[in-house]
């Protein structure tokens, strides 16, 4: 389980579509990660100590979610379109549906040889779109893979040879939004790219110098954040000076707004756009003084 080193701080920040940001909750007890927004607006859903939290906007509450069934979390988390379920993925390597008010669990995936990571929910409910690693190996690429939302067989989506992270679907369901490492032969090296739900388009999103994960698309299809590392970087670790960057998706190759983050891991890793598509989250890890908020 991921916790914060002697002198860092966990950060929960508010970036609005127009550049503006805000603290929403800070603490040094616990390492808070991928922020989820809820379907009504008033709250933020993240993990922390292999559990489930609530974070109220309002008041700036943090109130633990009572899950049963479930192992330990990781930070793969998705809320369906009804508001009321989540989707989650295990340190096992299962998927998982719950009740967002908590509750029982039950399992998706089956024992099939691969550890399931969770990123995207189709806009109907009816489709997750994962990363499967064959066998829990991480020296193995990551493949894209779907299943449906009760479960049932897997099926693979090709986006060539490299590995891929963070898929998730458009507002129209009609893409996968991801970041793959199929377009070099670097090491790592993470580029953003789209692909046609069925396969049958793939195209590249941006050429850049630096190594780029986790696009997540507004609710309505205008705007788009990523986690922006430094080039060289290798998968996507925690405690490094990273920037969150705000595009319009009419136009990836010019940044709206970046944000310097110290931070990587756990800062940007689900969708955590509002219903209003006017602000996102984000967490950041300022340790021993490095600047965490890109105030």
């Amino acid at each position: 389980m991921r916790a914060l080193q002697p002198g860092q701080q966990c950060e929960v920040w508010i970036a609005s579509a127009g550049g503006g940001l805000e603290l929403a909750y800070a603490t040094g007890n616990m390492l808070l990660e991928a922020p989820n927004w809820t379907l009504d607006g008033r709250a933020l859903i993240l993990n922390g100590d292999g559990l489930l939290w609530k974070l109220d906007l309002a008041d700036g509450s943090l109130a633990g979610i009572r899950l049963t069934g479930l192992p330990a979390l990781n930070n793969d988390h998705v809320l369906a379109p009804d508001g009321d379920t989540i989707f989650l993925s295990g340190e096992d390597g299962h998927i998982y549906r719950a009740p967002l008010a908590g509750g029982q669990a039950t399992r998706i995936t089956d024992d099939d040889g691969s550890f399931h990571f969770l990123h995207g929910v189709s806009p109907d409910g009816t489709e997750l779109a994962y990363v499967g690693i064959e066998g829990g190996d991480f020296t193995r690429p990551g493949r894209l893979m779907t299943i449906k939302s009760d479960g049932g067989a897997a099926a693979r989506v090709d986006v060539g040879p490299g590995h891929c992270d963070g898929p998730e679907y458009s507002p129209g369901g009609d893409w996968l939004y991801l970041n793959t490492e199929s377009f070099t032969t670097l090491p790592g090296h993470a580029q953003l790219a789209r692909v046609r739900t069925d396969g049958s388009q793939f195209e590249r999103l941006v050429d850049s110098a630096s190594v780029d994960w986790f696009p997540h698309l507004s609710p309505d299809g205008r705007l788009a954040g990523y986690i922006r590392f430094p080039a060289g970087t290798q998968g996507h670790p925690a405690d490094l000076p990273v920037d969150v960057v705000l595009v319009a998706t009419t136009d990836w190759t010019t940044p709206l707004h970046t944000w310097p983050v110290f931070g990587g891991q756990g800062t940007l890793n689900v969708n955590s756009w509002s219903p209003a598509s006017d602000r996102f989250a984000y967490v950041a890890y300022p340790l021993w003084g490095a600047a965490g908020s890109g105030a």
